[in-house]
């Protein structure tokens, strides 16, 4: 029986993957922003309204979904301008840069490496910046996210996944599922390694044209 739904892989970097459940509720987080000219009919789709007709003026606060924030910002036309979530600012990218494992980055935005990469494409001075911390953050958190994957066999993980974001979490799960099979192998319950159906049809064919 085939799975009703085959998982798909975020985007990277700049670009998102809309069949990919990850990136469609990142793309859900919002962002803190500024209208920068009036928004006709705009104010109660962002929930500043009474009613559908409203629009919301130049000046207004916001706080709106990424998806909608690029579909809104043109650096021409100066519709929206876009403000950094606080823990992509100054301050957090320093306690990054002391010890980025002693942060719980789900508790400060589940998707910070995706929804930090799709922040690059708005006009700010920040942005080189931005994109170090969250190379440098990987890097760092890296090695000890694969290391407590391979430490904890048939163990209770909730702990040690807690901290992680839904990319961290995911190299975990691949580093727990590798740990799994190796250890499965190593007992013998492994399933018996056949060729897969590609080598044998390819063996296949280069018989038949032999033959022929």
């Amino acid at each position: 029986m085939s799975d009703a739904y085959f998982p798909v892989d975020p985007g990277l970097g700049l670009e998102e993957n809309f069949l990919s459940l990850d990136d469609i509720l990142m793309s859900q987080e919002k962002l803190p922003g500024r209208a920068e000219s009036t928004l006709p009919r705009l104010a109660f789709a962002l929930g500043q309204g009474a009613g559908t007709g409203d629009s919301l003026p130049e000046g207004s606060k916001l706080e709106i979904p990424l998806w909608l924030a690029k579909g809104l910002h043109d650096s021409k036309r100066r519709i929206i301008s876009v403000e950094l979530p606080k823990v992509y600012k100054e301050a957090w990218r320093t306690v990054f840069s002391a010890d980025a494992n002693v942060v719980d980055l789900h508790k400060m935005g589940p998707y910070y490496y995706g929804f930090g990469s799709q922040l690059l494409n708005f006009d700010n001075p920040e942005n080189p910046e931005i994109a170090q911390t969250i190379l440098q953050t990987f890097i760092t958190r890296f090695r000890r996210i694969m290391d407590s994957s391979q430490n904890a066999y048939n163990e209770d993980t909730s702990a040690l996944v807690a901290r992680l974001d839904e990319l961290e979490r995911a190299l975990f799960q691949a580093g727990q599922k590798g740990l799994n099979d190796f250890q499965c192998w190593e007992k013998g319950q492994a399933s018996q390694i056949t060729a897969s159906s590609l080598v044998q049809n390819y063996g296949k064919r280069k018989f038949t044209d032999m033959e022929g």
